[in-house]
């Protein structure tokens, strides 16, 4: 049984050890921001053209609170530009998850589902996204539809391939055991391959979430009249790059919280992974 005693020292040492785990995540960033700044402050190129990191931070500020309205229209309206972005991110990439996650599976485990569907979306796969703008404007209008239709191509096919991958490289040991305890063929898919194929699931989820963001704002600059990437495109017009870089930042910051709630949402569906991978070891 463990004491107080015997806990007590070990905690400052733990709590020293985490923040200097997480000032090493600064480390990089930080260097950057600085050799921006003192760069954009060199004079080397015009301001207009360069602004330094404290003034995009000041623009960034006003869309956010909209304490001087420097901004202009956007003073104070991030909120809801990034909802906007939001809610079409997360429906063409729930669209994309579900659809890709089925087809991938259906593929990687029937025969005939490889036979019949696998070469058509093969050979739809190599069409770049953007490239579907026009004809998504035709099919669907100026309005959300379109920039959904677009992050639902974007997303989906690294769900599609993942999952495919993930069930094709199930361990055969890990099928013929479910044979031998006289599964059925529903129970080996649900009870041992999905399980065994949702790590590279969840990777096929983590790629194609970013993949959503970057195409919501393709979309979002020829297809709607709202959003962070339609502000990032009018401010462009306008040479307020100042606010063209607070919307990229924009874009960055919730791309990678999207990405955190992923690896959250894993890490507690493969807790039985944790205790067998480098990752799992690394804690």
């Amino acid at each position: 049984m463990t004491s107080v005693t015997d806990v007590s020292p070990a905690r400052p040492a733990f709590r020293l050890t985490r923040a200097f785990q997480g000032l090493e995540r600064l480390i990089v960033p930080v260097l950057l921001i600085a050799g921006w700044e003192a760069f954009a402050r060199s004079g080397m190129l015009p301001p207009a053209l360069l602004p330094a990191p404290s003034a995009v931070l000041h623009a960034l500020g006003d869309w956010v609170f909209g304490f001087d309205e420097t901004t202009q229209t956007y003073s104070g309206h991030w909120l809801r530009d990034a909802l906007a972005s939001a809610l079409r991110v997360f429906g063409g990439f729930a669209l994309a998850s579900l659809l890709g996650i089925l087809a991938g599976v259906a593929i990687g485990w029937s025969r005939l589902f490889e036979k019949t569907l696998e070469p058509t979306l093969q050979m739809l796969r190599p069409i770049p996204p953007v490239s579907w703008i026009p004809l998504a404007i035709i099919w669907f209008g100026i309005a959300d539809k379109p920039a959904i239709f677009l992050v639902f191509l974007g997303a989906f096919f690294p769900v599609l391939m993942n999952s495919i991958h993930g069930v094709k490289t199930v361990d055969h040991n890990l099928v013929r055991a479910g044979a031998m305890m006289g599964a059925n063929s529903r129970q080996m898919l649900t009870d041992i391959v999905l399980p065994a194929a949702l790590p590279s699931i969840f990777a096929g989820l983590r790629i194609a979430v970013g993949s959503a963001w970057m195409l919501t704002v393709t979309a979002e600059m020829v297809a709607v009249k709202s959003g962070l990437g339609y502000v990032l495109w009018d401010s462009y017009y306008f040479l307020r790059y100042d606010i063209v870089l607070a919307a990229m930042i924009s874009i960055g910051l919730l791309g990678y919280l999207s990405d955190l709630g992923l690896k959250a949402i894993m890490a507690r569906t493969l807790r039985w992974q944790q205790a067998t991978t480098v990752q799992g070891r690394a804690g």
